[in-house]
């Protein structure tokens, strides 16, 4: 087990831009398409907005054609945690970072094979760390 980031929520204010508390802290939803990384392509892993833990690679994210940034499947199971919310009144499953308690997304059974599962974060809770460039040269 993780051991959890435990701020109060004055320190998350500090830590976090006004649109990561939001999302992350709140449990709100930014609006499709509008996110950075909705229907960005490149390389690299994808971190908590609030703690920096890695929670999806680039190669598992695709587009579903929501508007927000979808992944087939987190890097680690124990990367994230989900919950049951009701809060538009129907069940769906929320994701949250394992590590920080964050609001990240939710998460669908109707993504594409091998999981068949829609892992659908807010741009806003994350963070693109960009795969590093190998240098190497082999002449």
């Amino acid at each position: 087990m993780k051991e959890k980031i435990v701020k109060t929520e004055e320190e998350w204010r500090c830590a976090l831009s006004p649109e990561e508390y939001e999302i992350l802290r709140e449990k709100a939803t930014e609006a499709p398409f509008s996110g950075k990384y909705w229907d960005t392509t490149e390389p690299g892993i994808y971190k908590c907005a609030g703690c920096g833990q890695p929670l999806f690679k680039s190669d598992t994210k695709y587009d579903a054609g929501c508007g927000w940034p979808s992944f087939t499947a987190p890097m680690e199971p124990d990367a994230i945690e989900t919950q049951v919310d009701t809060s538009i009144g129907r069940v769906r499953t929320e994701v949250l970072c394992s590590k920080c308690s964050g609001h990240l997304g939710h998460v669908f059974n109707d993504g594409p094979s091998p999981t068949g599962t829609r892992f659908c974060m807010n741009s806003d809770a994350l963070k693109l760390e960009p795969k590093k460039e190998d240098n190497t040269n082999d002449s």
